[in-house]
């Protein structure tokens, strides 16, 4: 018997014919050209759900009018594509779930899954669109939330990331997962770590007392633990990787560090520590505080995507 044939990856991304939709649309498709594989753009049209005494649930069929209007966002979006990133092979899919759901189901662990953001970057509404915080909690991959300034992404490179560790087996994943992303570009990468004095004390008097500075302490334990982890990732990569790393850290708010320092990158990486269940669609309290605020694409490594085999 013939061996099973590998699937290929994919970048998957949502269009529902939304600005924020068509910003998410053209990074994902420069996304795929940086990987050499096929954009896959996803419309899911949340028809409801029949529940019949005599058998499983069953969703309504669209009626020609919403086919029709579904066929016209995806039209749209290939057409974007087409003019953006003329080399990318397009596949367009029509579900009938509700786009979360379909944008997941669509998506497999090896790919890269984006959705645009809905929410308004501002202190007034601290919340991204309910599809990016699903998507981004429950998806078997990574995860890029795009936000967009006049339907249009912020922008579409990748030449310098972000991204926040600590001692997390998630931190360890989104190292790996950055240091990949920037390796597609020969790219920067700067990794962050921060930590906060969890309670107040007099530096002065323990200073007296013949205790070492808090400062200090927190400054070694970051600098030990930043260098063992960049050992760990690129020990297994030899000398083919080829990107520049530098390193943040900081006496600070982890959202607030990272944040600060990628004013002038071009995207966050995140490990996310949320449940990803129906009763937890709230991601890591870092990964909603990075992109309620972010104004550069954050890709999200949800905690139960599969790792890296």
């Amino acid at each position: 018997m013939a061996a099973k044939q590998e699937r290929q990856s994919k970048v998957v991304v949502g269009a529902d014919g939304s600005e924020q939709s068509k910003a998410a649309v053209e990074w994902a498709a420069a996304e795929a050209v940086r990987r050499g594989v096929p954009l896959r753009i996803v419309h899911g049209l949340g028809m409801p759900l029949i529940v019949s005494a005599y058998g499983g649930p069953e969703r309504f069929q669209p009626t020609s009018e919403i086919s029709e209007q579904a066929d016209g966002v995806l039209v749209a979006a290939k057409e974007l594509v087409e003019k953006v990133q003329p080399s990318v092979t397009v596949e367009t899919v029509t579900a009938l779930e509700e786009a979360p759901l379909a944008l997941i189901r669509q998506s497999h662990p090896h790919d890269l899954l984006v959705v645009g953001s809905r929410g308004l970057g501002s202190v007034a509404s601290l919340f991204v669109g309910s599809v990016s915080i699903r998507v981004a909690a429950q998806a078997p991959c990574p995860v890029v939330v795009v936000p967009s300034e006049n339907g249009e992404p912020t922008t579409t490179k990748l030449g310098s990331l972000v991204v926040g560790v600590d001692d997390s087996k998630n931190a360890r994943r989104a190292l790996n997962l950055a240091v990949d992303l920037a390796s597609e570009t020969g790219g920067e990468l700067t990794v962050v770590n921060s930590w906060e004095v969890p309670f107040p004390y007099d530096p002065v008097a323990m200073t007296a007392a013949g205790y070492q500075p808090q400062d200090d302490i927190f400054e070694k334990n970051s600098e030990a633990l930043v260098t063992e982890l960049l050992d760990e990732v690129m020990e297994d990569r030899g000398e083919d990787t080829d990107i520049e790393v530098s390193i943040v850290r900081a006496q600070a708010n982890p959202v607030d560090a990272l944040l600060g320092a990628a004013v002038e990158a071009d995207a966050i990486v995140v490990g996310s520590r949320g449940r990803g269940s129906v009763r937890g669609l709230l991601l890591g309290s870092v990964s909603q505080g990075v992109l309620h605020r972010s104004r550069v694409p954050v890709v999200v490594l949800p905690k139960h995507a599969e790792e890296d085999d």
